[in-house]
C-alpha cells in the first residue's frame, strides 16, 4: 500500500508540474497574440526566442513576417490550446486559431525555456481544419 501511495504521489506532483509548465506556455504565447492584436510588435518580439530575435533583427521586420506569414494570428477572432506534446527533446504546442473570416488553422509553437522563462522559438501552420469535423 505505501508503494501504491508513493507512486500515485509522485503521479501527481509530475503532473502538477506538466500542468504549470503548461500554464507558463500558453500564458507566453497568448500574451504575443495580445500584443498582436494591439499592433505591439516590440512586445511580442519579447516573446521570441533570441534565435528568432536575432533571425528579424527587429521588432518591425518581425510584425511585417507575421501580417504577410500568419496573419490568423495578428488577427485572431478565437484562440484555443490543445495539446503541449514533446517531439525529439522540443516541447510543441499546437493551438487552434479562428480567423476573421471563421476558417479555422491548426499552428505549432516550439517553445525554449530561458532564464526569463518560455520563449517561442518558431511556428509552424499545420493547415486548416472544417470547424465542423
Amino acid at each position: 500500500m505505501r508503494r501504491y501511495l508513493l507512486a500515485l504521489s509522485l503521479c501527481v506532483g509530475l503532473a502538477s508540474g506538466a500542468f504549470a509548465q503548461s500554464d507558463e506556455i500558453e500564458a507566453n504565447i497568448a500574451a504575443q497574440i495580445q500584443a498582436f492584436r494591439a499592433d505591439d510588435f516590440a512586445t511580442a518580439f519579447t516573446f521570441a526566442s533570441p534565435t528568432i530575435q536575432q533571425l528579424f533583427q527587429t521588432p518591425e521586420n518581425f510584425g511585417v513576417m507575421v501580417k504577410r506569414g500568419y496573419p490568423m494570428v495578428w488577427r485572431p477572432a478565437d484562440v484555443r490550446f490543445l495539446e503541449l506534446r514533446e517531439i525529439a527533446g522540443s516541447l510543441w504546442q499546437k493551438v487552434m486559431i479562428t480567423d476573421g473570416a471563421g476558417r479555422v488553422h491548426i499552428l505549432d509553437y516550439q517553445m525554449v525555456p530561458l532564464e526569463n522563462g518560455w520563449k517561442i522559438n518558431g511556428v509552424q501552420l499545420l493547415g486548416n481544419s472544417d470547424p465542423a469535423a
